[in-house]
This record gives structure tokens, C-alpha cells and sequence, in this order.
């Protein structure tokens, strides 16, 4: 373990932090990722400091797809053989009112949550399958087990990521590759602070604590917290004729 490297993509998020805490603390050498370069070196150094473990801290931009290749070739290079897996912690959510009247946002949506994902998580993928070994996880939502008016965007695209995961975790199987989704409900982060309605919130840290355990147990797909699940079952069989009614 204490050979083997993790990235954390969206290493500023809460989550994010919370994950790479758990990581280091059980040993792991960490390389963390995010497209603000100040916060990213002053988490690279707290979480060395907390856990004593080798960090690093590269600038990273889900949005410059031409980019990726490049980023990924120096996380390989960091770690050598020793590279173990990958965690997609970023995303991105606006004000769904907002971006029905300004497509750019709604892109910008689109292109963090579901094609900055895939352009990067496909690098790691191609590298696991060769080696036959490692681990991806990553975060999607409950928005996208079911569309609705608030966060169809956003939605939409959490539903593509997941199907995608989907698709990519039937594909490395055979090769001994791992593919996690974790779809968390209401978490207490920059990206729902001040968002209204909100229920059953629960701490970042709790997040962070599950997307470790499940990423490196090879689960296939986790809700944190854990009662998400039965949530999203139930909004999930309620008629379309009923459903469409609904303020949600």
C-alpha cells in the first residue's frame, strides 16, 4: 500500500477532502487535482501534515478535454506501476432558471458532469485494462436516477455519467478493473450551501469515509447516505401521469 498512488480529481470539493484524508490515513500516496491551483497546494499540504502520507498537487481543468491527455500522462509518470486508481469528485451545478435562459451555463453543465468525465476517466481506463489491475470510482447523484424541472440539466447529465460508468464497469470486468458510482443524496457542500428545500443533509465527511470504502472494495454502485437508495426507488415508481404533476 504504501507504493501504490490514488488521483483525486476535484481534490477542493468536500468530499474530495474528506476522501483524501481517509486515503491517507490508511497509507496511500495521493495526487490531487483541481483547477484552483492556490486552494489545491494548501489541501496537498494540510492533508500531508494530517496523515503523513506523499502528496502531490497538479493543476487540473474538467472543462480543457484537449488537456487530459497530457494531465494523465504525468499521473502515470508520478507513480509509476504503482498507480492504483482514480476518484471523480468534481461537478458542477447552477441555478436551473439560469440556465434554461443561457445556454452557455447549461453547456458548462453538460461538459463538467458528463463530457470532462468521460474525455478524462476514458485515460484512466485504457491504462487500467492494459495492466489488468486498479480501481475507478466516481460521483454521480440521485438527480440522475429521475428527471425533474428543478435540476433537469444537471440531472441529465448525472444520468449520462452513470450510464456511462455503467457501461465502462461491463467492460473492465474481465480485465479485473473495478468501476464504482456513488450517488450521493444531499450533502453539506459549497455546491448545495444556500439551495432551498433541502432534506436529509448530511455531512461531507460521512461522504468521504463511504466513497473510500466502496471505491476500494470494488463496489458497483453506492448511495451515501445509505437510505438514498430506498428514497430514489420510491420517486422512481411513481407514474409518469403523477410524477409530471409534482413540484420537484
Amino acid at each position: 500500500m504504501a507504493n501504490e498512488g490514488i488521483v483525486i480529481l476535484g481534490a477542493t470539493s468536500a468530499i474530495a477532502r474528506a476522501a483524501a484524508i481517509e486515503l491517507g490515513l490508511r497509507g496511500y500516496g495521493l495526487i490531487l487535482a483541481s483547477r484552483d491551483i492556490e486552494e489545491n497546494q494548501a489541501l496537498a499540504s494540510d492533508v500531508a501534515v494530517r496523515t503523513g502520507a506523499n502528496v502531490a498537487a497538479l493543476p487540473f481543468e474538467a472543462e480543457d478535454m484537449p488537456g487530459h491527455a497530457a494531465f494523465f500522462a504525468r499521473c502515470r509518470d508520478h507513480f509509476g506501476d504503482g498507480l492504483a486508481g482514480v476518484i471523480l469528485c468534481f461537478g458542477y451545478l447552477d441555478d436551473q432558471k439560469t440556465a434554461q435562459q443561457d445556454f452557455k451555463i447549461a453547456r458548462r453543465t453538460i461538459d463538467v458532469n458528463y463530457t470532462g468525465a468521460v474525455s478524462i476517466l476514458e485515460l484512466f481506463a485504457a491504462h487500467f485494462e492494459e495492466r489488468k489491475k486498479g480501481f475507478i470510482c466516481a460521483v454521480s447523484s440521485v438527480a440522475g436516477d429521475r428527471g425533474r424541472q428543478s435540476n433537469y440539466f444537471y440531472g441529465s447529465a448525472k444520468a449520462g455519467l452513470t450510464a456511462y460508468l455503467q457501461g465502462l464497469r461491463n467492460r473492465l470486468f474481465k480485465s479485473g478493473v473495478t468501476v464504482t458510482t456513488v450517488k450521493p443524496g444531499f450533502v453539506d457542500t459549497k455546491m448545495t450551501f444556500g439551495k432551498p428545500n433541502l432534506m436529509l443533509v448530511a455531512p461531507a465527511e460521512k461522504a468521504g469515509k463511504d466513497i473510500v470504502k466502496a471505491a476500494l472494495k470494488g463496489k458497483d454502485v453506492v448511495y451515501t447516505p445509505w437510505f438514498w437508495r430506498y428514497i430514489m426507488l420510491i420517486i422512481q415508481h411513481v407514474p409518469e401521469t403523477i410524477f409530471k404533476r409534482l413540484k420537484l
